[in-house]
């Protein structure tokens, strides 16, 4: 049975999310997210760059990483949690200082285990990084509602309507 996905449960996670602690140390901010797909977009500056003036490869990971993850949350039931269990990012080109973005999208929904996969684009459109997740579906931990105790937030609008 298709479940129609609440918009301003999904707008409460948008914003749920954006105000995390390591997605601000990195200026990593999810734009937009729904079934299937997410947009997650980074201002790379020169914190995030290598000795040698690229960007580092574990800020590419992690842009790769979120928009994988969040590509898979609006499939998943109400009450469930994920991690990530691995990630293979390819570096295809140096990217500098400026805006990223990078769309997340499910490939595989299991029972216990889903894979997705990101794509990284500078302004220009041009590709600079492709990776593939694998989570691990859980029951208990890591929760949406886990995520707002932390950040401090009471409550969610319910993700599905009736």
């Amino acid at each position: 049975m298709m479940r129609d996905l609440n918009p301003k449960h999904v707008e409460a996670v948008v914003d749920l999310i954006n105000q995390g602690p390591f997605f601000k140390l990195l200026s990593i901010q999810v734009k937009d997210l729904g079934k299937g797909y997410s947009l997650v977009e980074i201002d790379v500056g020169n914190e995030h760059l290598n000795p040698f003036g690229g960007l580092h490869g574990g800020a590419y990971a992690s842009v790769i990483d979120t928009a994988a993850y969040w590509s898979v949350y609006c499939e998943l039931d109400e009450n469930v949690g994920l991690t990530s269990l691995d990630l293979k990012v390819d570096f295809l080109a140096p990217a500098n200082v400026g805006k990223m973005m990078v769309k997340g999208r499910s490939i595989k929904m299991g029972r216990t285990i889903c894979l997705a996969e990101a794509t990284a684009f500078d302004q220009q459109e041009k590709w600079l990084a492709h990776g593939v997740s694998k989570m691990m579906v859980l029951q208990g931990p890591q929760t949406i509602r886990d995520a707002a105790d932390f950040i401090g937030r009471a409550s969610l609008p319910p993700k599905f309507i009736s």
